[in-house]
């Protein structure tokens, strides 16, 4: 097949050499991981069994009929049985997990998936309508097989260094929920149709520590499954079924980024100190309590952002009750060894939805989200607070307020916060009474109103990749207009550096936790505006701590405040490229 590459938006640097995994929504239903040469018949024998063990569900349906019920409910069975015996069904799957190595749930559901787009391209109606049989009948094989599971994953577990999976994700769009579906580790890089370059596939593939590519436009119908593909993360470019020598090539910058990479891991233990001894707190942002490994494996001095929501999201009606939440915040209290951690209240809204809001927003990004949507639910709210604090026995917590932008809405929160305490003392429940409270400051109205905010919180955290977006009106998900985004355009720099110097004016803490926080090349500009703490993913500590290990701070004060007093793009670039050589 011919070679062609595709231009889109640079997102996570690195390179990635893999076959191309065409993504639907109902792939993600499901685990997904390779299955090594020598298990693949035990896991055609694993499907073979679910089938048949469905075949007897099916019989055992039929023989247990009542002699009065309609004879419609006999042929419904029948088809079912009929369908199940076809080897579009009992076959094909089978051929994917020896072809392409998946495992018998992901082999199914991909097999259903092409057999589906087929029903949807049938014009007789009565036939078309069939197709939601044949879904009916893969979900009893998929309950069959996810009740023979052991593990999550229970052969990608046991898989030993020499088996690395490379497979690359392509696909119109990926949300957050179904973004939780890849930390496993299967797959080695994204590439989207759509996305900019701080859209939620961005900001998890630089967590993930993943090469993407996204805005790709056209890359979902023009990428063929299994196709091999090369994504160039640090140019944005993808190229569909290069040449031995374009893949030699890449190769070879691969495998120096690898090198680079295992040079940095030396650093963990290192304290991250300025080369004229200013200690720089270094946190990282989880989704899960599970992300606290990483945490602690890259020597994180804490959490700086617990993205609560991610415990809301992708579970249909059902919201996660006050012990299960304070179950999940604690483990992740206890797993941080007295180290704090930052949880941050539940933040909807927007391109972060839960299943059980209606979305008819016309802008949801300026809609009904975080800190608005838990005020106007006030018990979902009383709930999150009362489990966050009953964590705060276990340890060091601290609670963070997203999207505040009004004195009412501040003192409302506050106001919620005593009452939950009030009510743990009712239970005689132990909680931290002295327990911090900070604000995002996210939306330009804060960022111009600090006082406001000073007067009246503990800490602050700057969450840029919102402030970005509100303060150049830009949709950091729409493709169409993400070359626009920028975290160096005047404006922006102006609000985190009077945030930086408001709160040490006051004498809190302040921190970023958004993407330019991880971003290397950003870090000694953020120093010489007087950031001293960090909060990034786990996988971006290491090389913002080569920075700051690498900085003077007097130099580095100096050449920002020349970036600071330009209002041209090419100064403040040609400005922090010399900041970068210093």
């Amino acid at each position: 097949m011919a070679s062609f590459t595709l231009h889109g938006i640079p997102v996570s640097r690195g390179i990635s050499i893999g076959r191309a995994h065409l993504l639907t929504p109902a792939v993600l239903d499901v685990q997904h991981y390779l299955v090594p040469e020598e298990r693949i018949e035990a896991e055609v024998k694993r499907l073979q069994d679910a089938i048949a063990e469905v075949h007897k569900e099916l019989q055992h349906l039929w023989t247990e009929l009542p002699k009065d019920a309609p004879t419609e409910l006999g042929a419904f069975i029948d088809v079912h049985v009929l369908i199940l015996s076809d080897p579009m069904i009992s076959e094909a799957p089978l051929d994917i997990i020896r072809s392409r190595h998946y495992n018998a749930e992901w082999a199914l559901v991909t097999q259903i998936d092409e057999l589906s787009a087929q029903f949807d391209e049938i014009e007789d109606s009565y036939l078309r309508e069939r197709k939601a049989d044949i879904q009916q009948v893969a979900e009893r094989v998929l309950k069959v097989l996810l009740g023979t599971a052991q593990l999550k994953h229970p052969i990608q577990e046991s898989l030993g260094e020499e088996f690395k999976p490379q497979m690359i994700v392509v696909a119109h769009d990926i949300s957050p929920a179904d973004m939780l579906a890849f930390r496993d580790g299967s797959f080695s890089g994204f590439v989207t149709d759509v996305g900019g370059q701080n859209s939620h596939t961005a900001i998890v593939a630089r967590s993930l520590d993943i090469p993407a590519a996204v805005g790709m436009s056209q890359a979902s119908r023009l990428i063929e499954q299994d196709d091999w593909v090369i994504i160039d993360g640090d140019a944005g470019v993808v190229i569909c079924n290069p040449s031995q020598l374009v893949l030699e090539q890449y190769r070879a910058r691969q495998a120096l980024q690898v090198k680079a990479r295992k040079k940095l891991q030396k650093l963990k233990k290192t304290p991250a100190i300025t080369k004229d001894g200013t200690a720089i707190t270094l946190l990282a942002n989880i989704e899960l309590p599970e992300d606290c490994a990483g945490a602690m494996e890259q020597g994180a001095q804490g959490v700086g952002l617990f993205r609560s929501e991610f415990l809301f999201m992708g579970r249909g009606h059902h919201m996660p009750s006050e012990d299960e939440q304070f179950e999940q915040y604690k483990k992740a209290v206890v797993a941080m060894k007295g180290r704090p951690v930052v949880i941050r209240t539940l933040d909807i809204g927007a391109d972060k939805p839960l299943d059980h809001v209606e979305h008819n927003a016309l802008n949801p990004a300026l809609g009904l989200r975080a800190i608005r949507y838990c005020l106007s639910e006030p018990q979902i709210f009383l709930t999150q607070l009362r489990a966050i604090l009953r964590a705060s026995a276990f340890g060091k917590v601290r609670i963070l307020i997203p999207m505040l932008a009004h004195a009412f809405e501040i003192d409302q929160s506050l106001a919620m916060i005593e009452q939950a305490k009030a009510q743990l003392r009712d239970m005689r429940v132990k909680f931290d009474p002295a327990i911090e409270i900070g604000a995002m400051i996210e939306i330009p109205a804060a960022a111009l109103a600090l006082p406001m905010f000073v007067k009246r919180m503990d800490f602050l955290s700057i969450g840029t990749n919102d402030l970005i977006q509100y303060t150049l009106a830009i949709d950091r998900v729409d493709y169409e207009v993400a070359h626009l985004y920028t975290p160096l355009h005047p404006a922006v720099l102006q609000l985190i550096a009077m945030t930086i110097s408001a709160g040490k004016k006051a004498g809190i803490d302040v921190a970023v936790c958004g993407e330019m926080a991880g971003d290397a090349k950003l870090t000694r500009l953020l120093l010489g505006m007087g950031l001293r703490e960090f909060s990034m993913h786990p996988s971006q500590l290491l090389q913002v701590k080569q920075e700051i290990l690498n900085s003077d701070l007097e130099a580095v004060t100096a050449q920002t405040r020349k970036i600071m007093r330009s209002m041209e793009p090419d100064a403040i670039a040609e400005a922090l490229e010399a900041l970068q050589a210093m």
